[in-house]
């Protein structure tokens, strides 16, 4: 059975950093494409980023480009959110995923098959 869990998340300054961390068990992290998603009280789940099965390719969501990165750790099943100069507007539950999908072109529009509980993030205005 595959589990996703998220940590990370917290209470950061308009300007501060956090970095997220998904770790999957019952799952071979290389054989999935894997994403971050956040929502927002109110509103709907949006994509935030995207990579591939070998780690190479990404995608972002123009809001958070150039702030945040994502990156995964292969061998010990990790992924990674590094989210820097956040902004009030981050403010979110943020959940990993993972797709069995190969990645074409578009990590929006995959199937997500796991999910994680999701981290809160805040940042106060």
């Amino acid at each position: 059975q595959v589990h996703l869990v998220e940590s990370g998340g917290g209470l950061v300054q308009d300007g501060g950093s956090l970095r997220l961390s998904c770790r999957a068990s019952g799952v071979a992290f290389g054989s999935y494409t894997m994403a971050w998603f956040r929502q927002a009280p109110g509103k709907e789940r949006e994509f935030v980023a995207g990579i591939n099965r070998d780690g190479t390719i990404t995608d972002h969501l123009e809001a958070v480009e150039g702030r945040f990165t994502i990156s995964k750790d292969n061998k010990e099943n990790i992924l990674f959110l590094q989210m820097n100069n956040l902004r009030p507007e981050d403010t979110a539950v943020y959940y990993c995923a993972a797709s069995r999908a190969i990645w074409h072109g578009n990590y929006r529009t995959l199937t997500y098959h796991y999910w994680g509980q999701g981290t809160q993030v805040t940042v106060p205005s």
